[in-house]
């Protein structure tokens, strides 16, 4: 006869083994497993910040401003645009315009180093020095990817067909800038010019200090630097007389549009998000002006989607008065300019 003892000793061990391997049995292990928990538990990696707390990507480009004659007295705007310009991490360095070929020399090593997009900012003489140093450049074939010219003097030349976008702000009567700068024939890039005449709070020694130029040049600059630019469609150029009550908005150029039935200046304005001023004069129309479907409509725009522009508010305008800008008022002008809406060749 079997013992029952011995085969019920077998059973219970197997039993038991089973149970352990399986963690069925109800019984806690307090030794291994419960380190082996511990550790995972101190090794898990944090959650990432949340997006808002993500830091701003380094702008890739480099910019080189000119102060105008007398410089380091009566073109500090520039050096305070530099000082903004390094705040947000672009590569930016203010020079007297009287070395303008030395330092585009320093330019041209750079950019074979390392091909960043370029940035020219000049103010009066600075201006003139922006655009010699364009034509430097594209004779060793390197594009600029934008120049801004403040005031820039009357001798300044035309723009040369390697810069991508030119945008020119000034004092039509002034008689120490004054610069109504033009494009090459056959340029291609985009094109803003905004005379401020009419503004008789801006002068030519401060404009290179208003808060709105330096406000919407840096923003402009850091998009370079960051994000490709959005150009589709047909480049048209603008040329603005600036309305002594509207703010000074730097558009990148105009694109073309078709009016469609029942159109208005005043609809395309709204739809748009452009003050009527400007659609009358872009397109030497009065606002009241009817429409056919189908016709030709130059929309100034921004290279950039326009929900990444800051709006105009109350803190903006109560910074531009005092800065020496134009109000920031939304009233709308009327066309008040006899300029062409293109940029005119000498």
């Amino acid at each position: 006869m079997i013992n029952p003892k011995p085969v019920m000793a077998v059973v219970f061990r197997a039993m038991l083994v089973a149970c352990i391997w399986s963690a069925g049995c109800g019984l806690t292990l307090a030794g291994p497993v419960a380190k082996q928990t511990n550790s995972a538990t101190a090794v898990a990696t944090p959650p990432p910040p949340p997006a808002a707390e993500q830091p701003a990507p380094t702008p890739r480009v480099r910019a080189y401003l000119f102060r105008g004659a007398m410089g380091p007295i009566f073109s500090r705007g520039m050096d305070r645009l530099t000082s903004r310009l390094q705040e947000v991490g672009v590569q930016a360095d203010v020079n007297e315009f009287t070395i303008c070929r030395i330092i585009a020399a320093r330019a041209i090593r750079e950019y074979k180093e390392e091909p960043l997009p370029i940035v020219l900012i000049g103010h009066s003489m600075g201006g003139l020095c922006s655009v010699i140093f364009a034509e430097v450049l594209r004779d060793e074939n390197i594009p600029v990817s934008l120049i801004v010219t403040i005031d820039p003097a009357h001798a300044t030349g035309n723009v040369p067909l390697n810069v991508e976008r030119f945008i020119n702000i000034f004092l039509s009567d002034s008689v120490l800038g004054g610069g109504d700068v033009v494009a090459e024939p056959g340029y291609q890039g985009h094109y803003a010019s905004y005379d401020l005449k009419d503004h008789k709070e801006v002068t030519h020694i401060n404009i290179d200090k208003m808060d709105t130029i330096h406000d919407q040049v840096v923003k402009a600059v850091v998009q370079l630097g960051t994000t490709p630019m959005q150009v589709k469609g047909e480049t048209a150029p603008l040329r603005y007389l600036v309305p002594q009550d509207e703010p000074l908005e730097l558009w990148d150029s105009g694109i073309p549009q078709s009016a469609r039935t029942g159109d208005t200046l005043q609809r395309l304005a709204t739809v748009n998000q452009v003050p009527l001023w400007s659609l009358t004069q872009a397109n030497q129309l009065s606002d009241n002006a009817p429409l056919t479907a189908g016709q030709r409509i130059v929309i100034p725009r921004h290279l950039m989607p326009v929900g990444q522009q800051p709006p105009v508010t109350a803190t903006t305008a109560e910074a531009a008065k005092r800065s020496a800008t134009p109000s920031a008022r939304p009233s709308r002008g009327e066309a008040s300019s006899d300029k062409s809406s293109s940029p005119r060749t000498r």
